[in-house]
């Protein structure tokens, strides 16, 4: 938690001097924010251990930095960042949360418009003041007003990977009590939605009171909503909700099938045990006034003549049906996952090193490891061009000879991230993609381009030889910014013919593809591939939330390419 909340300070200290435009500096707040999000210890704890050189130690932290840490864990405030919000009281996450506005924006709208909040942003943007900036117009007052409405649908959702860490912690301090028998994450977060409001746990207990008390005593606790005998709501220092139920023993099957929805979900269920005279609720099965089932909830399901059903797929899209018919799929694991080939290291805006960030590879269990680092027009992350990409194709062949020495089982495959430009090709030449083991293909630019025009752009690529992945699909990013407008159906049959792969994006913030677009991605026989993109190799533990994202899309080893040998994935590389 201390890591979040100094990742924020430095984040918005590096836009205050952006504004201001001091050099140099900002760069290096930035390269400490990735440093404390991608760490694995809290900053307190390290501080507590080694003092101001264990700061030292931590990627990105100099000197000053390591100061400035040291003076908010012992004052909790930084005097700097305190005087730079007194020059500029603006509502930093508020605004950059809105797509296209930037440090530069941001200056324009406070110097001349005194624009603070989202509310004041708002308010301009509707009384049409904005198009009369320099480098503003009607057009992108017209999308600033889009991207507001977009954060208002999002309003009171959170990310799964900023609610599901924060509640397992939560899971795991109560698990450790000895009053607690049996428990369970339940609701949305249990699904893996990639959004979320609150959280649901589910708890057998024969001393509700003393679970309850630890519950409501737990670390990041900003308020008790409630608690009564079997029940008690927080609410975290994040901002998100926790309900916890004690339940009877006899109905935790049941109750944990009710509160794990969805609502959709489980009313089919419910009309289907009605039509074979029974009752179904969040207390058990009835047949009349005897319960047949309720214990365990593959009980349930078997009560009304239904196999299991895994939590992701139950959105009422299709899972009874094919319950019904004995064609439930097979679902992913984080087991089943090989590799990954969307990972990006210090030649280009990444943190670790190739043999850094392949250790990190090794140390999961991984066969192969692709890195895709940007290719030239990406000058913000300091893209490679071609003469770059050979230098790191000697690095990489270099580290596969010295692994086959040592008898290390990994092979590093070189890809890149190449950048796919407004007319459909790519800026990077096809000599050059040729000489690499796997090209991915995004968009990073002109993303407000028309269904038509968007559509013609990414089949462009894709019909590019070279081309076998596209990154990100559809660009949407969560909370901040939607999908692009495009035809996926033209995509997925262009795909198909192409023998493109379509990235499932492990990223919390994009999740892309979503789960609908990856079980018709499925259903049309495009393969996929989970990457996490990396950018430090603590990053790959990502991962975790991408095949969360595949299951709820009902994918099978059989449609992710990652899921498969080193020989099985060369050889659909070459001949597709």
């Amino acid at each position: 938690m201390v890591n979040r909340e100094l990742a924020k300070i430095f984040s918005e200290m590096a836009i205050f001097l952006r504004m201001k435009e001091v050099p140099f500096k900002p760069q290096a707040y930035e390269r400490a924010v990735l440093g404390l999000e991608t760490l694995n210890k809290e900053a307190s704890e390290i501080y507590q251990q080694k003092g101001i050189e264990g700061l030292k130690e931590i990627p990105g932290i100099g000197e000053n930095l390591a100061d400035k840490i040291k003076e908010y864990l012992e004052t909790g405030k930084i005097r700097s960042y305190q005087k730079l919000k007194q020059e500029m009281p603006i509502n930093l996450e508020e605004l950059t949360a809105v797509e296209g506005i930037g440090p530069k924006a941001i200056k324009l709208l406070w110097s001349k418009l005194k624009i603070k909040n989202l509310k004041d942003l708002e308010k301009a943007a509707r009384a049409k003041k904005l198009r009369l900036l320099p480098g503003f117009g009607e057009k992108s007052e017209k999308n600033i007003l889009t991207g507001i409405g977009f954060l208002k649908k999002s309003q009171g959702r959170f990310l799964l990977s900023e609610i599901l860490p924060e509640t397992q912690k939560i899971v795991s301090n109560l698990e450790k009590l000895k009053e607690v028998e049996e428990i369970s994450l339940a609701g949305s977060l249990r699904r893996g939605k990639d959004t979320i409001g609150d959280a649901d746990i589910l708890v057998i207990s024969q001393d509700p009171g003393k679970v309850i008390k630890s519950f409501i005593s737990s670390p990041g606790i900003l308020k008790v909503w409630g608690q009564g005998l079997k029940k008690a709501s927080i609410r975290t220092k994040q901002g998100f909700d926790i309900d916890l139920r004690i339940v009877p023993r006899k109905s935790y099957g049941s109750a944990l099938q009710y509160f794990t929805g969805s609502k959709e979900h489980n009313i089919f269920l419910r009309k289907m045990a009605m039509g074979k005279g029974l009752k179904l609720n969040e207390y058990g099965v009835f047949h009349g006034k005897k319960m047949i089932a309720g214990t365990t909830e593959s009980g349930i399901y078997q009560a009304i003549n239904l196999p299991f059903i895994e939590p992701e797929l139950r959105e009422n899209r299709g899972e009874i049906e094919a319950a019904r018919a004995k064609r439930l799929p097979r679902l992913i694991t984080l087991k089943n996952i090989f590799g990954d080939l969307h990972c990006h290291s210090s030649w280009n805006g990444g943190q670790n090193t190739i043999s850094e960030m392949a250790q990190t590879a090794r140390a999961r269990g991984y066969r192969y490891l692709g890195i895709a680092d940007h290719t030239k027009f990406l000058r913000i992350e300091n893209g490679l061009d071609e003469k770059q990409l050979l230098n790191q194709r000697r690095e990489i062949d270099k580290l596969n000879e010295k692994f086959i020495k040592q008898g290390i089982d990994l092979k590093i495959l070189q890809g890149c991230e190449a950048n796919i430009l407004e007319n459909g090709s790519i800026d990077i030449n096809n000599q050059a993609l040729e000489g690499l083991d796997f090209v991915i293909a995004g968009i990073h630019s002109q993303m407000k381009m028309t269904k038509a025009k968007m559509t013609a752009r990414i089949i462009r690529a894709m019909e590019n030889p070279n081309v076998d992945i596209i990154s990100h699909p559809t660009g949407r990013i969560l909370k901040k910014r939607d999908e692009f407008q495009i035809d996926f159906e033209r995509v997925l049959k262009v795909a198909k013919e192409t023998g493109t792969i379509l990235e499932i994006s492990s990223s919390p913030s994009r999740l892309d593809l979503k789960d609908l677009n990856i079980k018709l991605a499925k259903e049309a026989g495009v393969k996929m591939v989970i990457n996490t993109d990396s950018h430090s190799a603590s990053q790959l533990e990502l991962m975790d939330y991408g095949v969360i994202q595949a299951r709820r899309g009902w994918a099978e080893k059989k449609d992710i390419i990652n899921c498969w040998s080193l020989e099985k994935l060369l050889t659909f590389l070459k001949t597709n």
